[in-house]
């Protein structure tokens, strides 16, 4: 990118339109719709070998690393690679509870629906409910879903030990099928509009489903929920590595320009230090300070500053 100040700072309106500031075109990681970054993502030594092993003994595979190491992109190479079909994905808060992963069963909407309808409309219960992202990944299948659960360490402190049965058995039962009168309900599936048939309120895999859980290693986990996983820690980059991520994105230029080495070299230092930094700092970092036109030291330095700043701190 060729540095710009758009913003000067006045708040004067341009006069007339051709006299707007052009806006630069984002970079390609902030592109939206979100483009998919599979060809981008450059797996670490270590990780194509516990990919493998997840897949071989249908275990979920557990990444734990800091913020910004790429765990959550690790799933859309293998997907891709793999032709998985979408990613579901599970991001998990301190509230996140298994049921909700599972199914989305709306009552009270069914219960008004009765009671706008009447005796006379029937009592469909197949509107009211949603299979979650973990439900969603058990339905049968000729291929392995994939299933992202995003940040498992910020969960309550029993959701692991709640995993356990579910990640043992691949299967789980919706109550309120299992008393319906109706056999066979097509249940609406996550993440779109498509549906599939339940019988008797059982949802039972026939391929586990590929499951990367990630943690930012804030917390320990039971060891009987540990022992179901295959676990890998991304390790801290190579200054091979975080070049060849550049290159991915930016282009061979960019990677092999003054500029990216530099910032390279001060990125790796400073996680040497201990900091908390997350690679797509760098990107943003190398984006915007390695152009044809790159700013003046003292503002090269403010911007530098303001853009990998250490993530530990507001």
């Amino acid at each position: 990118m060729t540095w710009q100040p758009f913003y000067a700072g006045h708040g004067n309106p341009p006069a007339t339109a051709e006299d707007r500031v052009p806006l630069p075109a984002a970079p390609p990681w902030r592109e939206f719709p979100r483009r998919p970054l599979h060809r981008q993502f450059v797996p670490p030594a270590g990780l194509v070998e516990a990919v493998n092993a997840a897949l071989a003994l249908r275990r979920p595979l557990l990444l734990t690393g800091p913020a910004g190491s790429g765990k959550s992109t690790v799933i859309e190479q293998v997907a891709a690679e793999l032709d998985l079909g979408t990613v579901l994905r599970w991001h998990i808060t301190s509230r996140s509870g298994l049921a909700d992963a599972l199914y989305r069963y709306d009552a009270l909407g069914r219960i008004h629906a009765q009671r706008l309808q009447g005796a006379a409309g029937g009592d469909d219960i197949a509107p009211f409910l949603r299979l979650g992202p973990l439900g969603t990944a058990l339905l049968p299948a000729g291929r392995p879903r994939a299933l992202l659960i995003d940040e498992i360490d910020k969960s309550d402190l029993d959701l692991p030990s709640d995993l356990l049965d579910v990640l043992e058995r691949g299967e789980f039962e919706i109550p309120e099928l299992a008393r319906y009168g109706t056999d066979v309900v097509a249940v609406r599936e996550w993440q779109g509009d498509e549906h599939h048939d339940v019988h008797r309120g059982r949802v039972q895999c026939t391929e586990f489903p590929f499951i990367v859980m990630t943690s930012n290693g804030e917390r320990d986990f039971p060891a009987a929920f540990l022992r179901r996983c295959v676990r890998f820690t991304m390790p801290l980059p190579t200054p091979e590595t975080l070049l060849r991520i550049v290159e991915a994105h930016m282009g061979a230029d960019t990677a092999g320009a003054p500029e990216a080495g530099r910032l390279v070299r001060a990125f790796l230092d400073r996680l040497g230090a201990g900091e908390s930094l997350a690679v797509d700092q760098l990107l943003n970092a190398v984006h915007l300070l390695s152009g044809t036109d790159a700013p003046d030291e003292a503002r090269r330095r403010a911007v530098e500053e303001l853009i990998l700043r250490e993530l530990s701190h507001a």
